[in-house]
């Protein structure tokens, strides 16, 4: 299976997870990070197209993220939380290329696929991941953020915004 072919989601999406045998369990361990508390800022992770992402890529991003700036700030310095949920299943419809294989598969006739892993559909300007910490790690937040963009299959902006209190 290769992630450049489910990038662009075409078509309707397929999340009857009741029908199928056999189906994928999301990759992503934890959705909420850090210690929720009074923070000076929320630095989010903003899609600029719409695209599928892949449960893989959105832990991957995630451990990243969450990682560097535990390094700076400690496991109480902030509280990450992920905005999307992969609920879409991919499936695949595997061929044979061994010898006498067109005496074994139909080919594309009832051609549904296995499913093969789950991915969330992202549209333009959502949010993905956002970040809440104190005005002295904004910096070392923004910098984790960049590292969580190189895990995942888009260039997503960086959106700060600072919390009001009333």
């Amino acid at each position: 299976m290769h992630g450049g072919c489910y990038r662009i989601g075409n078509g309707q999406p397929y999340a009857r997870k009741e029908f199928i045998k056999g189906k994928p369990q999301t990759k992503i361990a934890k959705f909420q990070g850090g210690k929720r508390g009074e923070y000076d800022y929320v630095v989010q992770l903003c899609s600029n197209e719409k695209m599928q992402i892949r449960h893989m890529a959105i832990e991957s991003a995630r451990l990243a993220a969450n990682k560097t700036l535990e390094q700076t700030t400690g496991e109480t310095g902030y509280y990450s939380v992920l905005r999307i949920y992969p609920h879409i299943l991919l499936r695949e419809n595997k061929m044979i290329a061994t010898a006498g294989a067109d005496r074994l598969q139909e080919g594309m006739r009832r051609a549904f696929g296995k499913a093969v892993s789950l991915a969330a559909r992202v549209q333009n300007g959502q949010c993905i991941m956002e970040m809440h910490v104190k005005k002295d790690h904004l910096e070392a937040a923004k910098k984790a953020l960049v590292g969580a963009c190189v895990k995942l299959p888009i260039t997503p902006s960086i959106v700060v915004t600072p919390t009001k209190k009333n």
